[in-house]
């Protein structure tokens, strides 16, 4: 419903998406730089008999959002096929930082990453409104990420 829809929208982090100005300008890999390591997480996601989830990690300054938007970037550009009319590889992406109080802990990440994936694919949006009408914790920060992630992702 549509109230379901605006309360998600309310608690998801709406400036942790990809195109989203406060992401801009954002880090890229140079060219040349990075190669072995972007051309394995490409051919991981170009597995398309699967779905895929990468979690880059790592200390601070060994250029984690350089290669998360370069990834991302590409993945935006690339197309499905004709038959699935999908527009975009890119489902979603959530970026933890210490600048935004909702990204610098997990409470926000399946929430965000569920309304960037309804908006991204239109026809989910009723599965995570319905997950969302069943168990309506999951828009609580402070719920555990087992039950958000079974709630929004693994039960829809």
């Amino acid at each position: 419903t549509k109230g379901t829809w605006e309360k998600l929208s309310q608690v998801a982090v709406l400036g942790d998406k990809y195109d989203s100005p406060e992401c801009q300008p954002h880090p890229k890999c140079l060219k040349g730089t990075r190669v072995d390591l972007l051309k394995f997480i490409y051919g991981l996601l170009d597995k398309q008999e699967k779905s895929q989830i990468i979690w880059l990690h790592g200390t601070a300054g060994v250029r984690k959002s350089a290669m998360a938007f370069t990834v991302a970037e590409r993945m935006k550009g690339l197309k499905m096929t004709e038959e699935t009319k999908i527009k975009t590889r890119l489902v979603g992406m959530f970026f933890f930082s210490c600048k935004h109080t909702k990204c610098s802990t997990t409470g926000h990440l399946f929430v965000t990453l569920a309304y960037q994936l309804a908006s991204n694919f239109p026809s989910i949006k009723n599965d995570v409104n319905k997950a969302i009408h069943k168990t309506p914790a999951v828009l609580d920060s402070s719920e555990s990420l087992c039950n958000q992630m079974m709630a929004l992702f693994h039960r829809p």
